[in-house]
């Protein structure tokens, strides 16, 4: 708001679930749950986008002089010391290696992935109390992915390029093999999150005169046919069959869906209030939405506050872990 939005009600919207109620979310309950622990966020800028929702969340509970935040490369590490708790962000956009890692200098149109490569990354996750995962909005640039025959380290720039969706079942399944074979499960929780959806082509909701999510100031109300974001459903549906395979083998993994709810939050995304490689629009830039306005991040308060209600749920009536 201070970026020049004028109104406010995108921060006051509220999910209800059928059948069941949302507990409200207590930051000093979940921080006893925190207390001695790390959380941690791991995949794209969607997955930071919900880490900072949890740290605004979490922040106000705990002194100035008593919380400390420390950005180290890829590793972002929010600290309550009075709880000797960790909030901590992971940059990691494909989950394995990629020529994207850079959590700086990352805006790489030709983007080529390792799909077996965890190892490097992971090494960051072990011992995590609570690891949240996820990975879609930087496969959605083309149809079809590049694949390195080889390895970066060893200066391979030969690639394969393979559907979108046969890329990311075999990074999911090489992720998936990391979490069976690498979590305690007396210790940690693991949390997979469904696709964060785009607002970009404003005709998917009916207003086909609109300029992508600029103006936009109330959710979708009618909601009597799917909406058509370009959403795509097949990496959803990986993603959850990927969960699914865990479970079935005894290792518990939370599929968190926030894609359909998050649809229908048109008016939610930072648009031309945003910051674009680190600076704030100009004037200029933000008369000009149809290049410059955000439709992939998410104001806050707002909607990323209601996945972390989602994860807040599951954290607070889960076991208690060592």
């Amino acid at each position: 708001m201070r970026n020049g939005r004028r109104d406010d009600a995108f921060q006051k919207w509220r999910w209800q679930p059928r059948r069941c109620d949302l507990p409200r979310f207590d930051a000093k309950a979940l921080l006893e749950k925190l207390r001695g622990k790390r959380l941690m966020f791991v995949g794209d800028s969607l997955n930071r986008n919900q880490w900072e929702s949890m740290v605004c969340l979490l922040q106000w509970v705990a002194p100035w002089d008593k919380k400390t935040l420390v950005k180290n490369g890829s590793l972002n590490v929010f600290t309550l010391q009075e709880y000797n708790a960790t909030v901590e962000f992971y940059w990691a956009p494909f989950l394995v290696e990629s020529n994207s890692d850079d959590p700086t200098i990352h805006s790489i149109q030709n983007r080529i992935i390792m799909p077996t490569s965890i190892a490097k990354h992971a090494a960051n996750w072990k011992g995590v109390d609570y690891l949240i995962f996820n990975t879609y909005i930087w496969w959605m640039n083309t149809p079809r992915m590049k694949v390195l025959r080889g390895s970066f380290d060893k200066g391979s720039t030969k690639y394969d390029e393979i559907d979108r969706p046969v890329a990311y079942r075999r990074v999911l399944k090489t992720w998936a093999r990391w979490v069976e074979k690498n979590v305690d499960l007396r210790k940690t929780m693991v949390f997979f999150m469904s696709s964060s959806p785009i607002h970009i082509k404003s005709a998917g909701w009916g207003n086909p005169n609109g300029i992508k999510c600029a103006l936009e100031t109330t959710p979708v109300a009618n909601r009597t046919k799917p909406l058509e974001l370009g959403t795509d459903w097949r990496l959803f549906a990986v993603a959850a069959e990927t969960a699914r395979w865990l479970n079935r083998r005894g290792t518990p993994v939370h599929f968190v869906n926030i894609t359909a709810l998050s649809e229908v939050r048109k008016d939610a995304h930072t648009s031309v209030h945003t910051l674009r490689q680190g600076k704030l629009l100009t004037p200029e830039q933000q008369a000009n939405p149809a290049m410059y306005a955000d439709c992939i991040h998410w104001c806050l308060p707002g909607v990323p506050d209601t996945w972390n209600e989602f994860l807040y749920a599951q954290i607070i009536s889960g076991p208690r872990k060592q």
